[in-house]
């Protein structure tokens, strides 16, 4: 193995995961290792109920995203978010709407096609994928998810050619999946500007990938059962300390799912948004005991 590896090493990219866990130097442009996102915030009266949990456990939250796409939000419900994002200086990101978990197609549902969730189906989906990212930047949104690799390459094309806003930034979804660093390098050379990792990525895995890009990483502390559901609150200062520049993402176990939401699980999307931050609290303070120099977004 070893002319691979060091082929792999000519590219810049790691020859081996990197079990010693090396720290990270990388920081976010304001000098912070780490923020914290609240995925899977359905709308505004969710958003509303993670600023007051927010509030009540005196934790900063940086950015908030959500799952079921723009498709299914109205103009005001878009616009309501972005300005509550504006007033709370909190990152507002918002899916793309049809890909393949809600079109025609079954493999997506196949015990072996559960990868292909976030991809856009033909030249329609692909269409209508794009007409949601230029609906919701008509409307102030500047953070979109994306999971689908073609999308990503025209939409940075439009970014170029200023068709989209050149402050607009690209979420990779965790439907890519980027499970290595050379997946890794190409979303970033695409253009992704934050990248969701798997949930299941060793410790070593994750700083092999850190490795290889610059742009922030996304890590889930707790997933969502439908996500493999890991709980891993006591890597919470190594995760810091090995993928800086990293957000951490809290989502809950045992809760039922929320995609597509809408009004008939309002209560549902409230009550799972406060518990999200909930858990969040739970997390900072397990990274305060450990690794209290740790550097947060202010």
């Amino acid at each position: 193995m070893a002319s691979t590896r060091r082929y792999l090493s000519s590219l810049g990219l790691p020859e081996r995961d990197l079990g010693e866990l090396p720290a990270s130097a990388k920081r976010f442009p304001d000098g912070a290792q780490f923020r914290v996102e609240i995925p899977s915030v359905e709308g505004p009266e969710p958003l509303r109920a993670v600023l007051g949990a927010a509030k009540e456990h005196d934790i900063r939250v940086h950015r908030i995203s959500q799952g079921s796409g723009m498709m299914l939000l109205t103009d005001a419900e878009i616009a309501e978010m972005v300005a509550l994002g504006r007033e709370h200086d909190v990152e507002v990101c918002l899916f793309v709407g049809p890909r393949a978990s809600w079109d025609t197609g079954v493999q997506v549902t196949a015990a072996s096609g559960g990868v292909a969730a976030g991809v856009l189906r033909g030249a329609d989906q692909l269409v209508y994928g794009i007409e949601d990212v230029v609906r919701g930047c008509e409307l102030g949104v500047r953070s979109v998810l994306v999971g689908d690799i073609g999308q990503l390459w025209v939409l940075g094309r439009m970014q170029r050619t200023g068709d989209l806003p050149p402050d607009l930034e690209f979420k990779a979804s965790i439907s890519f999946p980027t499970a290595n660093p050379a997946t890794a390098r190409l979303l970033e050379d695409l253009g992704i500007t934050t990248i969701n990792l798997p949930t299941d990525l060793s410790l070593a895995q994750v700083a092999a990938i850190r490795r290889a890009v610059d742009v922030p990483l996304d890590v889930y502390v707790e997933g969502a059962d439908d996500f493999g559901g890991v709980v891993r609150y006591y890597e919470v200062p190594d995760l810091v300390r090995i993928a800086a520049p990293v957000h951490l993402k809290f989502t809950v176990r045992n809760a039922p799912g929320l995609y597509p939401s809408g009004g008939h699980l309002g209560e549902l999307a409230v009550a799972t948004a406060r518990e999200r931050v909930r858990r969040a609290a739970i997390g900072l303070a397990m990274l305060d005991r450990y690794y209290r120099e740790a550097v947060a977004s202010p």
